[in-house]
């Protein structure tokens, strides 16, 4: 059942020191209270990627695994210079808003006495991250060409080299005391970023405070050894003085410990941890389609100027309803539309007669339209109005022509076990993400036909 995971690690600590990583790590958290269960293992035997943890006797679903202080989080709150940061809170203000914790990370990596430096020495090694953000752009463009991985790579970089420079690098320039040279580098920031989005964790906010500002990611020690897995059996747990790994299923002697990192498609995986799920082990990879797409689906079907211009009226009364956008996309997972109420109400509108368009637009989107509550499961797609699976079937044949490949060539690479195992790295994971979106396009295309 072994798939990759999470993303490679490589031994030994950031600057070189303690030979025996994982020892000094677990001496760390005796001395600051954190607590792993004597059925567990921080190793890098018997795990799909570097380290991980590990049943050392089997666990029942329930069972706690791993207990971490809130005093033991690594945070803008919890570092040396956490009176600095959030006196200066108002001028660390950021699109991401994770600039006080990479400030916090920046002083502690070069911090000769940082509380923390026997927890980073469990951290990969900083040059060796395999993000996409790392790839060279015309591999990333070629390998991951239709995935929507290159578009969310260079807003990335993009946003990371402006927070960098505005931001980022002032304030360290600002306190030269606290931040040496070494340190002051887009290159090291990059792979703090990096990090920070497959390491660090984001607690969920209570239904009150989602209106306030997000919370802040922090680094769980202990806790982000993990791997991910769909199939996860174990998942994290937020109370008021700490945060706890439970076990949610029974975890057989000698068996890793997978937790979640929430419902992740292939590509947002490959885009924010650095590695996939092979097909068709993840049940949560999903393929979009642009909305924009559905436009130009829509567009291709009118003969006159008169009907163009309907479409784009209609459009933008699909943009007043805020159920599309220019950059917006549909999601389909494998068993259901995960914008269901977007999707549908895009085919209706792009799909009605002119005058029921008129009527709708008249009474500014309203009217007694009932729509069954759940999701629109994907086996449901034939009864739709042939109208909406023609406009659907166009939008998904538009899609798959996006990428670089068709479905048959790299359903070739993958059946071929010596061809595949030939495949580099980057080549294997981005044939995984892409033959899990075709898939989904397909099925598509197969219920619309």
């Amino acid at each position: 059942m072994a798939t990759l995971a999470k993303r490679p690690r490589v031994a030994g600590p950031v600057d070189g020191g303690d030979p025996d990583p994982v020892a000094g790590f677990l001496s760390w958290c005796r001395r600051v209270g954190l607590e792993l269960s004597p059925k567990v293992a921080v190793s890098r035997q018997g795990t799909v990627a570097g380290y991980g943890m590990v049943a050392r006797e089997s666990v029942q679903a329930g069972e706690l695994l791993l207990v971490v202080p809130r005093a033991a989080l690594l945070s803008q709150h919890t570092c040396s210079i956490g009176g600095l940061l959030e006196r200066e809170r108002g001028a660390l203000q950021s699109q991401s808003g994770w600039v006080p914790l990479l400030l916090a990370l920046l002083h502690e990596l070069q911090a000769p006495a940082s509380r923390w430096r026997p927890y980073f020495a469990l951290w990969p090694e900083l040059g060796r991250l395999e993000h996409p953000m790392f790839w060279p752009e015309e591999e990333r463009r070629c390998l991951l060409q239709g995935t929507g991985v290159p578009e969310a790579v260079e807003k990335d970089l993009a946003n990371i080299r402006s927070e960098y420079q505005s931001i980022v690098l002032p304030f360290m320039e600002a306190h030269p005391d606290l931040f040496s040279l070494r340190v002051r580098s887009l290159e090291l920031y990059h792979q703090l970023v990096a990090l920070v989005m497959a390491y660090s964790f984001q607690e969920p906010l209570e239904e009150e405070e989602d209106e306030k500002e997000p919370n802040s990611p922090v680094m769980v020690p202990a806790a982000d050894i993990l791997n991910h897995l769909a199939n996860h059996n174990a998942n994290l747990e937020y109370s008021a003085n700490c945060l706890r790994m439970v076990a949610t299923q029974p975890i057989p002697k000698g068996h890793e410990i997978f937790n979640t990192y929430g419902q992740m498609a292939n590509w947002q995986l490959i885009h924010m941890y650095g590695f996939v799920e092979p097909y068709p082990d993840n049940t949560d990879d999903t393929a979009d389609i642009q909305m924009v797409t559905v436009r130009e689906a829509a567009l291709q079907g009118t003969k006159t100027e008169a009907e163009r211009l309907l479409v784009y009226e209609r459009w933008d009364f699909l943009c007043k309803l805020e159920m599309v956008g220019e950059e917006g996309a549909f999601v389909i997972g494998r068993e259901e539309v995960l914008t269901e109420e977007e999707l549908t109400t895009t085919l209706k509108v792009l799909c009605m007669p002119a005058e029921e368009f008129r009527e709708l637009k008249d009474q500014d989107g309203g009217g007694d339209d009932k729509r069954e509550e759940g999701s629109l499961m994907i086996t449901n797609i034939p009864k739709l109005k042939p109208s909406w699976r023609q406009l659907l079937r166009s939008s998904v044949l538009l899609t798959l022509q996006t990428y670089a490949t068709d479905l048959k060539t790299d359903q070739g690479l993958l059946s071929n076990k010596e061809v595949y195992a030939k495949l580099s790295w980057r080549e294997q994971q981005a044939l995984q993400v892409r033959y899990g979106q075709k898939m989904i396009l397909h099925q598509l295309l197969e219920l619309t036909s």
